[in-house]
């Protein structure tokens, strides 16, 4: 037999009896399974989730389930084949032991397997006083429990919400309590909503369209505690310049941390920002090594990307968790000359306040932005952002539809300013800076954050547990 045909049958044979576990059962987990599937993985499949529920959409329940719209225990995520797979929900993985290629979970049992899938995803950041967060009537925003008891609140009709932090899940639940004439207070360390994502000049337009809506936001000013009542409920709230906010909601909305504590020890690259690993998912150790049988996908995930500079990118998109979650799954079955890489060009949607905020590539990594189509003034606009002469992101105000010419725009590393299509220019369009934060002010964290090597810009650091 040569050797091509005893790897052929190597690969065979795994498919057929291989063991493959994923951690992570939430929308990466559950494409990556049936994408298995659809490989002609026949082999074991099991899936291990801390939450007890089977996979859910998580856009909605910022959205349409805080509305009231829809329950939050009806965003089940549809099935798109059947994964024949063992189901470990409601028990949370605690270790991994590369060595003998087992899974420790919080229950004492051990899952062996020949090839590992990690996409345990992000969860909430809480309020840091363990106290104040305690009180009834604090909340934040992750899970399908969450959005239910935040609805409740909601539809309770308070006096005035609080919510700290004005990234896009911050904004859009400030929207959603203006659509139910529910007075709310936004508070955002950084100088505008949107900041950290989309620079200044964007989040000046967002904080006037807050307020405009009858948002009282306030900018530049963060929380220095929260104050309950007799009873443990919230009731107000003292900002870092002295005055008071009155609330008897209030929702910590922080951002995200990713759920990587439990490979402590594991030797893979796991930190702050995520799991390192190759752009066909392939996890690296902590001395910057690809591993052969442990991948990565979804939120929790960080890859180089060659469209910008091989920074390592993390994504925390819906779409990043689908596409990524195939490919690792197809190159968990395959042979290195048919590996894919993942090589999204990463984009996202928020409604809010009546507006369909779109944007596509990686916004701060530009540093000049130029709008290019439609009115500001009218809040339905294009805009593109550039670094070092090329188009790197763009953005668009109830203008989606260009988008994918820019995603065209960028995928080529064309010009910036770019050429704009159509016909509906602005009367200035002329590039100015995007009004980044500076490293290390304050703000709410981007849904992409760059963590690059270069020592002249964005690191990530690594803190070893004590």
């Amino acid at each position: 037999m040569t050797m091509a045909a005893t790897v052929a049958e190597l690969v065979r044979g795994f498919k057929a009896n291989g063991r493959i576990v994923i951690v992570g059962a939430s929308l990466a987990g559950l494409r990556a399974a049936e994408a298995l599937r659809e490989e002609a993985f026949n082999g074991s499949l099991t899936i291990i989730g801390d939450e007890p529920h089977e996979p859910y959409d998580r856009p909605p329940l910022s959205k349409q389930v805080l509305k009231g719209w829809v329950p939050a225990d009806h965003t089940q995520l549809p099935r798109l084949r059947e994964v024949d797979a063992q189901w470990r929900l409601g028990v949370a993985a605690t270790g991994l032991d590369r060595a003998t290629k087992q899974v420790r979970l919080a229950v004492g049992e051990q899952v062996p397997y020949d090839r590992l899938l990690i996409a345990t995803g992000t969860r909430a950041r809480q309020w840091p006083n363990p106290t104040e967060a305690a009180l009834e009537g604090v909340y934040t925003l992750r899970s399908c429990e969450d959005a239910a008891r935040l609805q409740q609140a909601l539809a309770s009709r308070p006096a005035r919400v609080l919510i700290i932090g004005a990234g896009f899940i911050g904004s859009e639940m400030a929207s959603v309590c203006r659509e139910l004439d529910i007075p709310v207070t936004v508070v955002e360390r950084g100088s505008a909503p949107l900041v950290g994502a989309l620079g200044g000049v964007i989040g000046e337009i967002a904080a006037e369209m807050q307020r405009d809506h009858g948002v009282d936001l306030r900018c530049g000013v963060g929380v220095s505690s929260l104050e309950g009542d007799a009873g443990g409920h919230v009731r107000r709230a003292r900002l870092s310049d002295g005055t008071t906010v009155e609330a008897d909601v209030v929702v910590a909305s922080l951002g995200s941390i990713r759920n990587v504590e439990w490979l402590e020890g594991s030797g893979l690259a796991a930190g702050f920002w995520g799991i390192g690993c190759d752009a066909g998912g392939r996890a690296f150790d902590i001395n910057g090594v690809v591993t052969d049988s442990v991948y990565v996908a979804g939120d929790v995930a960080r890859a180089p990307h060659v469209l910008y500079e091989y920074q390592f990118l993390a994504m925390e998109h819906w779409d990043n968790a689908v596409l990524g979650a195939e490919v690792a799954a197809h190159n968990m079955v395959s042979l290195e000359p048919d590996y894919h890489p993942h090589l999204l060009l990463p984009g996202f949607w928020s409604g809010q306040f009546g507006v369909n905020i779109k944007s596509v590539g990686v916004p701060p990594f530009g540093d000049e932005i130029v709008f290019t189509q439609g009115s500001v003034k009218e809040r339905r606009f294009a805009a593109a952002y550039g670094r070092r002469g090329r188009i790197v992101a763009a953005v668009s105000f109830d203008q989606g539809k260009w988008l994918e010419h820019y995603g065209r725009l960028i995928e080529k590393s064309a010009p910036f300013p770019p050429p704009p299509p159509g016909w509906d220019r602005p009367d200035d369009m002329n590039p100015m800076p995007a009004e980044f934060p500076a490293p290390g002010v304050p703000t709410a964290i981007p849904d992409v954050v760059l963590t690059g090597h270069d020592p002249n810009e964005r690191i990530a650091e690594f803190r070893p547990r004590r």
